[in-house]
This record gives structure tokens, sequence and C-alpha cells, in this order.
């Protein structure tokens, strides 16, 4: 297959974030800063860098915050704000635009991690994947497995069982819940019968046997809690003075 990066992208972040709080009681998650960057804003810089378009954004906790953001750093050219008035999951926000998503591979990103990776080497990875495989998933190892979703892997790299957040889970490779997937997902979703359907629940457990993988091993964190969001603001010091924000987004 071509190496193409010209793919579109749905960036999931309509959360609540109500494990921020106080911080997301006056702005919504993906505007949390990381130093002087909105996490938003770090995606969109990664991802328009790799030359990947159009971009989506779901909207929904502090709306109106995400959109001025977007006039206002000039991202209202390039990338939708699609408002949700009742969250649809994150699978029906991937079925919500799926004209956009049915002509080829895409990317669904959880916008609420911070992360730092070669996007077109990601992409050529997907391309590149074992047959029969439909979705690529990035992976990065975790310092606390418990709370995360860990994968096995068989030889190929591809996923033969998940664990969702079990004690003494076997490993620490988790999903980064970024994904790089073919429009057949679509399909899974429309069929699963769920309200709201959701990538973890409806689609991954689905796909065992049928889930490649592409390893970040820059940088990847979950900023789910204020803890992990302080040692991100400790961590992005480190990338700095390393280069790698220059590399992939500058």
């Amino acid at each position: 297959m071509g190496e193409s990066h010209n793919i579109p992208a749905v960036l999931l972040a309509g959360g609540l974030g109500t494990r921020l709080r106080p911080l997301t009681d006056s702005i919504p998650k993906a505007l949390a800063p990381i130093g002087d960057t909105p996490l938003l804003g770090i995606w969109l810089s990664l991802l328009s860098k790799a030359g990947v378009g159009p971009m989506v954004v779901n909207l929904h906790h502090h709306a109106d915050a995400v959109r001025t953001f977007l006039h206002e750093g000039g991202w209202h050219q390039n990338v939708t704000a699609s408002f949700e008035k009742e969250l649809l999951g994150t699978g029906g926000t991937l079925l919500h635009h799926r004209e956009m998503l049915q002509h080829g591979p895409f990317l669904a990103i959880h916008a609420d991690n911070f992360s730092m990776f070669d996007v077109k080497e990601f992409i050529t990875a997907h391309h590149n994947r074992p047959a029969g495989t439909m979705i690529t998933m990035m992976t990065f190892t975790t310092p606390t497995p418990s709370s995360c979703g860990i994968v096995e892997l068989d030889a190929r790299g591809v996923v033969v069982a998940f664990h969702e957040k079990k004690q003494n889970p076997p490993g620490d490779l988790a999903n980064g819940a970024v994904y790089i997937m073919e429009p057949e997902i679509l399909d899974t979703l429309d069929e699963c019968g769920a309200e709201f359907p959701d990538i973890s629940m409806d689609v991954i457990p689905r796909y065992i046997d049928k889930i490649y993988t592409y390893h970040n091993d820059c940088y990847h964190r979950d900023i789910g809690t204020m803890e992990s969001y302080a040692q991100a603001q400790k961590d992005l010091v480190g990338l700095i003075e390393a280069g790698v924000l220059q590399q992939y987004m500058e």
C-alpha cells in the first residue's frame, strides 16, 4: 500500500473530565494546558504537521470555550467543531461522521491523552499491517497496569487478549486509546445495537485477532487524574530539553 498521510481524524474531546475537578469546573479537559499549550492544541499541531485531515473535534462540556480556542488559534479553518447536546458515545461520534470516514482508514483519538510520537510512522505501520487486521492500536508501557487496558500480543504484534483495568494483569503493555481504523468498523458500530456505542466496549472485544499494534516508545500519558496531570507538567520539561516537541509539532 502507499504512504499517503492525508487521512481524516476524529478527536474525542467532549468528556466531562470529572476526575480533574476543580480544573474542569471552569475549562473542558481538552483545554487543560500542558505548559502554555492546551492539550487539544498539542494534538492539532501534531496531526497538522503530519498532513492529517480533515479533522473533527466533538464538543459537549464547555463547548463555547473549545469553539473560541479553535477560532482564536485559526484552527477553525481546518477543523470542524461538532457539538453533541447529549454525548453520543465514542463509537456514536464516529458514526455521526460516517460520511467523512467511510472512504478509507481514519484516526480515532481520545484527546485526553498527552502523546508525542511520529504520526507518519504510525500511519505507515497501519498501511503495512498484517493481513486480516482492521485496526492499528497505539500501545505504550504503563507504570500502573491495573489502571489501564492491558493487551497481549502474538509474534506479529496482533492483539490476542485484552484485560480492561484488572488487578494483576499479565504485563504492562497498555492500550493508548489512539487508533487507525478501517471503514468496516463503522458497520460494526452500526450493527452492535448499543444506544451510545463505545469503542472500548463495542469494537475492541469484537476485533481480538484483528487489531495490529504500534508501540509509542517516545511519550504517552493519560491525563485522567490531577496526579497524572501534574506529572505531565514535569515530563514536559524533559521533552522540551530533548527537542521532542520541536521534532513532532513545529
